[in-house]
């Protein structure tokens, strides 16, 4: 896929009662995360993950810190993973 054919990745819903039991969540000390890249504005971004929910229903979700337009102006912002816009970049650090 070349990258004028990456959809910007989907922001996720905050999880809801409704939704089932509470999401199993990981948070990791800052810095100490896996990283993932996000497609934003034409350029893949790296973003910090603060936090990784595991829904009932099977699916993965993650919580980061993302410069979306590279303005220095961090957002957090949930995706579903995966997604065509977002990439594995490191994994956690021990």
């Amino acid at each position: 896929m070349s990258t004028k054919q990456i959809p910007e990745p989907f922001v996720s819903r905050p999880w809801r009662t409704g939704d089932g039991p509470r999401p199993r969540v990981t948070t990791w000390p800052y810095g100490k995360g896996p990283v993932l890249a996000v497609w934003s504005h034409g350029k893949w971004r790296d973003a910090t993950v603060q936090a990784r929910q595991d829904w009932a229903d099977g699916t993965v979700h993650y919580q980061v810190e993302v410069d979306l337009r590279g303005d220095r102006n961090a957002s957090t912002r949930m995706y579903r993973w995966p997604q065509p816009g977002l990439r594995a970049m490191r994994q956690p650090r021990g």
